[in-house]
């Protein structure tokens, strides 16, 4: 077979070319310009994710994480809400001090990242009557397969009125300030998102549940045709304890009325 002299030179050319020293550029240790910096512990309605993109208007990515119970503070019913002016209020979630005496318990919720000073600001704005303080990194733990952020600060929400200071003058629910279904919902649908071992963590370390709980489901009677998740929701308000010690003061909103409020109006 006859090779031409032009053939012959190309691929020695080719060869030679072969041979060089690829030119790149190696980008280990290199963060993106844009990578977030800080990051929110959720503990309440902050686990689910609708609630996040409320918020922030864009979908909010998290990890499942935990917080060791040497950080001295418990999840509790003692954060007290409302709304907007006028409106009835109800008790939120928050963090308080261990009290003298009383076990220390691990907090699960999520961890996710904040894409900019507005954005922090929104989420500061949304928990109003809470103060933001800095994490020890020491105290967190990922609880799924993602780790922890690397660089940056996490962040938590704390009750203003339990602010490290001590556990005086908390806002545990009663009459006008209950535990309602509709924002239990909220924060179990969101750890249901991560398994129903995960939501019954929450439950399991959650503390101050309150026989003042009102059912305000939109059609509570009819509660799987309209509230995601209710059935599994129930049965481990139900089960796990200790919300299921008070379970079962759980009222509709006319039978609420009935048994505290108009026994309350009737005594004044």
């Amino acid at each position: 077979m006859m090779i031409s002299r032009r053939g012959m030179l190309g691929g020695i050319a080719g060869l030679a070319a072969s041979t060089l020293p690829v030119m790149g550029k190696d980008f280990w240790g290199q963060r993106l310009a844009n990578a977030p910096r800080d990051f929110l512990f959720g503990y309440g309605s902050l686990i689910n994710g609708p609630s996040r993109t409320s918020t922030s208007g864009r979908p909010v990515p998290a990890i499942a994480a935990r917080i060791s119970g040497s950080f001295g503070y418990v999840r509790s019913w003692a954060s007290r809400f409302t709304p907007r002016e006028g409106a009835a209020g109800f008790t939120a979630l928050g963090i308080r001090p261990r009290m003298p005496g009383e076990e220390a318990y691990s907090i699960n919720g999520v961890i996710f990242p904040v894409k900019d000073e507005a954005e922090l600001a929104a989420f500061d704005a949304r928990e109003g009557g809470y103060n933001r303080v800095e994490l020890d990194q020491a105290h967190v733990e990922a609880v799924d397969w993602e780790g922890l952020p690397r660089v940056g600060k996490i962040w938590i929400y704390v009750p203003k009125n339990s602010d490290g200071k001590g556990p005086a003058d908390l806002q545990y629910p009663d009459v006008n300030f209950p535990l309602v279904q509709s924002y239990i919902d909220v924060v179990l649908q969101g750890s249901l998102e991560e398994g129903p071992d995960f939501a019954r963590e929450l439950i399991e370390t959650t503390l101050d549940w309150s026989p003042f709980w009102l059912d305000d489901r939109p059609i509570a009677r009819r509660a799987w045709a309209d509230t995601p998740n209710s059935g599994a929701i129930d049965r481990l308000l139900a089960t796990v304890e200790p919300a299921a010690s008070q379970f079962r003061n759980r009222l509709y909103p006319e039978l609420y009325a009935a048994r505290h409020l108009m026994g309350k109006a009737g005594a004044r």
